[in-house]
């Protein structure tokens, strides 16, 4: 029964056009997200403040702070926990590793850390951000996910150890093509522009980034055409 769905959404690919910008429709989505995060927004700080008073009425009930023997009236600094020699050991191994490594993969890696360093301006990620992000990994001939997550941990670990360090070495792990570069910038500015305008500290990251790229940074971007998508088993 759904055979003819294929031909339908291979049709509706091809004749795709992009909505004007007075087009209601198009209003009537941004309008419908809005509210989806206002709400969502609204369902977290309800849920986080019952929490709270939940834990305050429970714990800062005199009877169960004198019976567990806590003073509320005690003015002493409280006992901080040991530091483990072993935690600091491994903690600074990792971070030796993550150093000798900056340098380390190619256009992929690059094109990550990048975009993380161009939008760590950035609070939240909505779900065209998702969407773009989903496209990286198709770029990247789908990665599994567990690998792709780890690839994006250990970029963003890098920036927050040593960022001029972690940004100072993207030039090298970039191929020579020129193409290929601006096809991975091109990616990072559609992922920056998914949410809507870019501020100005968005745009001076990304001018930055565009920089190691070789690129300028009013470089108008080519297009960006994802290859056909194809069902999956599980949601990616």
């Amino acid at each position: 029964m759904m055979a003819w769905i294929g031909t339908i959404a291979e049709q509706v690919r091809q004749e795709r056009k992009p909505a004007a910008a007075d087009n209601p429709l198009l209003a009537m989505q941004e309008t419908a997200s809005r509210q989806i995060v206002q709400a969502l927004d609204r369902w977290r700080d309800t849920t986080e403040a019952l929490s709270e008073r939940m834990f305050l009425t429970i714990y800062g009930a005199p009877s169960l702070q004198a019976a567990v023997g806590v003073d509320p009236a005690e003015n002493r600094a409280p006992r901080k926990a040991a530091k483990n020699p072993l935690h600091h050991e491994l903690m600074q191994s990792r971070i030796d590793d993550l150093k000798g490594r900056m340098s380390a993969g190619g256009v992929r890696e690059a094109m990550i850390r990048g975009l993380l360093y161009a939008g760590m301006s950035r609070a939240a990620v909505d779900e065209r951000g998702f969407e773009m992000v989903r496209r990286i990994r198709q770029e990247n001939d789908a990665v599994p996910l567990s690998e792709f997550k780890a690839m994006v941990r250990e970029q963003f670990y890098m920036l927050l150890i040593d960022q001029d360090a972690a940004m100072a070495t993207i030039p090298a792990m970039l191929p020579a093509d020129p193409k290929v570069k601006q096809h991975a910038l091109d990616i990072i500015r559609q992922v920056l522009a998914a949410r809507g305008e870019l501020s100005d500290e968005d745009k001076s990251r990304l001018a930055r980034v565009a920089k190691l790229f070789g690129a300028g940074a009013d470089t108008a971007p080519t297009p960006f055409r994802p290859r056909p998508l194809e069902l999956q088993p599980k949601a990616s």
